[in-house]
């Protein structure tokens, strides 16, 4: 939303904090598929509450209040039509926009974000204490939530996969091993772009149980082979590659380590580490990652990192950083060899 920097400063606050209504009215637009609806073409608020099963005045306040934030256009006689920001929020949009607000806005977030400054004072995950479980466990749990999970990932993170790809010649590796890939959106947009290697997909059953689709839908079901199981006991071993997207960010530094090394034995000599990552620039410099820091440490108990604190994690596991890559997206890769 917009800032009036002209307001005196208590007011210009009132307004941040009014971004989480405005979260609730983008979470209830996307819950009731209002954008689904007007898919092909400008409807009424009248028109469209049967099928919704809504309140029809009250769903025409919810549109017109859409429209002022730019999700609709308002034309004659209440008719309101999609907007490029609008057709996001289909079902079947892609990038995950729907999935994103629909998580952004869920009791579960936000049981988890009210818990903000009891992680400030303890270091500890507010999530667990909101839920009495860690958060992967509680996704883990059901596969609609694990695979609403997945698709808000990426969300936050489209952009990231081709501007990883462009950045870095993943064409000199042969074998590249995709750990906690998920299902495969970076490992396949990499390998798309670069023709030569093979990929291995690898991550916990119920978390790569949706990526056959999208490696088909991609047509490299050829060049990728899924393999399950838990980065905390090995992975995949003997690759030229092991890619990390968003994984170190999302644990302990002692959970990280066991990651790292368990990475480290699986690696040859010549093997490179790279990791993509929001690193954070020293400073106040603003930066997405400086927010994603706060949702690290209140949710899964992890923490963003500067390039010198990169350092230091991956010495401790027996790397040494050969160099951080920046991309056109927020995350750079940090490249790591065997030291």
């Amino acid at each position: 939303m917009s800032i009036d920097q002209g307001l005196p400063p208590h007011v210009q606050l009132v307004q941040i904090a009014l971004g989480t209504t405005v979260t609730q009215i983008l979470r209830a637009a996307a819950e009731l598929g209002i954008a689904d609806q007007l898919a092909d073409g400008p409807k009424t608020a009248e028109e469209i509450s049967g099928t919704l099963g809504t309140h029809a005045p009250s769903l025409h306040r919810l549109m017109r209040t859409l429209a002022s934030i730019g999700i609709l256009k308002q034309g004659a006689e209440h008719r309101y039509a999609l907007t490029p920001l609008g057709d996001a929020l289909r079902a079947d949009a892609p990038g995950g926009g729907r999935a994103t607000l629909l998580t952004l806005g869920s009791e579960w977030w936000n049981r988890m974000m009210e818990e903000l400054p009891y992680s400030v004072r303890t270091g500890k995950s507010g999530f667990e204490k909101a839920l009495g479980m860690p958060i992967f466990e509680f996704i883990g749990q059901s596969p609609v939530r694990a695979s609403m999970f997945s698709e808000t990932m990426v969300g936050f993170h489209g952009a990231e996969p081709p501007a990883v790809a462009a950045a870095y010649d993943f064409s000199q590796f042969k074998t590249i091993v995709d750990v906690g890939g998920a299902t495969g959106n970076l490992l396949t947009t990499i390998l798309g772009t670069h023709p030569g290697p093979q990929g291995i997909l690898f991550d916990m059953p119920h978390v790569v149980r949706d990526a056959p689709a999208l490696i088909q839908s991609r047509g490299l079901t050829d060049r990728v082979k899924i393999e399950s199981g838990s980065f905390f006991e090995s992975v995949p071993a003997g690759a030229d590659a092991y890619v990390l997207s968003h994984v170190i960010h999302d644990w302990s530094e002692e959970q990280c380590l066991t990651i790292l090394r368990h990475c480290h034995r699986a690696m040859m000599p010549e093997s490179k580490l790279l990791l993509v990552e929001m690193v954070l620039p020293e400073g106040e410099a603003p930066h997405p990652g400086k927010t994603l820091d706060i949702v690290m440490l209140v949710g899964p108990g992890g923490q963003e990192r500067t390039p010198p604190e990169y350092e230091a994690l991956l010495a401790k596991a027996g790397f040494r950083v050969a160099r951080v890559v920046p991309t056109a997206s927020p995350v750079s890769i940090v490249e790591a060899v065997k030291a």
